[in-house]
């Protein structure tokens, strides 16, 4: 068995011939420059791109496929360059009238063939879909049903954020939404304001994988959240066993921010414009219950969770928290691109380069932040309201 590092959540910003695929996201995110910047920059195995289901990038998908330049795996996945394999998906939003909310969820399917009769059958559930392949007509039931259906898997996606996360925004539970269809999900991602120790406090997610991933809408946010996965080899079948734990594959760890750092931690204001940092679970703002707030996911876990801890008997994947290098203070683009030039990768930098070594290129002050963000051991400013938190230091 070998360690891979995994990142499923990856936005596409443009298709090759410049059409906008994701509001939101940089200009400079396509298909090939996520699948290049994956392999020699991130230094990341496993990247999933969740705006499969564009006509547009279906185009670009097959180009690539034609070109050589990504091969279909036997058992699931395309690969680039022999180590880095693309699980083809889409982040999709379904409505739920019973709670009046709209939520995301994550699907991905293990070939091409796959991903693209997911989107001949999302073209009949979604308006205009080649100018925003996103919002659909459908529940969560419903689309977890197709997702099914052919082959593929649904994992509901940042569930805790209270925009579009079925938690944060919508019900206190999935048996609500999902019913006997439950037992098909098993995995969720917990999203930047959320750690694997909060999401322990609600029982229901007990036999659920839980996945961190960057949500990235610019190439530089990717792999900013990821996992460790233990598996035989790289592909779409071995990643649905290491998140089901089956034959000896397993999720090895997590890691992500602090969810202190997160956009969406403590309730925030917005007509105050700042965090109600008070004892949780802060619902109204305390000068004005009038007020409109945007409520924290630690807020809302405390309203909704069933016990405190985290069972010993769950066995969960350790979670470590690491601030991204851009996050640090005085670590800008020319001090990454020199650690780059050094070290390779990302990862390398993260996991594998010593403090001195690190020190030999951009110095001890800057090394010790480094090793610090790496570590989780930094002083941080709470987010919350869409605005990050900050690293003091």
């Amino acid at each position: 068995m070998e360690q891979y590092f995994v990142d499923i959540h990856v936005h596409v910003g443009r298709s090759s011939n410049g059409r906008m695929i994701k509001y939101g996201t940089s200009r400079d995110l396509t298909l090939k420059n996520i699948a290049y910047e994956s392999r020699y920059r991130k230094g990341i195995n496993v990247i999933g791109v969740v705006d499969c289901i564009s006509p547009w990038i279906i185009d670009d998908m097959e180009d690539m496929l034609e070109r050589g330049e990504l091969e279909e795996i036997p058992d699931g996945g395309m690969i680039y360059k022999d180590d880095l394999v693309i699980l083809a998906g889409a982040e999709i939003e379904t409505r739920e009238p019973s709670y009046g909310c709209n939520v995301h969820s994550l699907v991905f399917m293990p070939d091409f063939k796959g991903i693209k009769e997911l989107s001949n059958i999302m073209k009949m559930h979604m308006t205009n879909m080649e100018n925003n392949a996103i919002i659909s007509r459908l529940s969560g039931r419903e689309l977890l049903d197709i997702v099914d259906d052919l082959g593929g898997i649904y994992i509901p996606a940042h569930i805790f954020t209270p925009y579009k996360g079925f938690y944060g925004a919508c019900t206190d539970r999935f048996i609500n939404v999902f019913g006997d269809a439950l037992d098909k999900i098993f995995a969720i991602e917990l999203g930047l304001s959320a750690d694997t120790y909060m999401a322990c406090q609600v029982s229901e997610l007990d036999k659920m994988a839980f996945t961190s991933n960057s949500d990235a809408h610019s190439l530089p946010k990717m792999g900013r959240e990821y996992n460790i996965l233990e598996m035989d080899h790289l592909s779409y079948t071995e990643v649905i066993k290491a998140l089901k734990g089956e034959d000896g594959r397993r999720i090895v760890s997590n890691y992500g921010l602090n969810p202190v750092l997160g956009k969406y931690h403590r309730t925030f204001c917005l007509e105050c414009g700042h965090i109600i940092d008070a004892h949780p679970p802060v619902t109204k703002c305390p000068n004005d219950p009038k007020h409109k707030v945007v409520m924290g996911v630690k807020d809302r876990l405390t309203v909704i969770r069933d016990r405190e801890d985290c069972p010993i008997e769950l066995n969960r994947s350790p979670y470590h928290y690491q601030v991204p290098l851009e996050f640090l203070p005085g670590v800008g683009p020319k001090t990454i691109g020199k650690l780059l030039d050094k070290f390779g990768t990302e990862m390398n930098i993260l996991h594998r380069a010593t403090t001195d070594q690190i020190a030999s290129v951009v110095g001890e002050k800057v090394a010790d932040m480094v090793i610090k963000g790496r570590e989780g051991k930094l002083n941080i400013a709470h987010g919350g309201g869409g605005v990050y938190g900050k690293v003091i230091s």
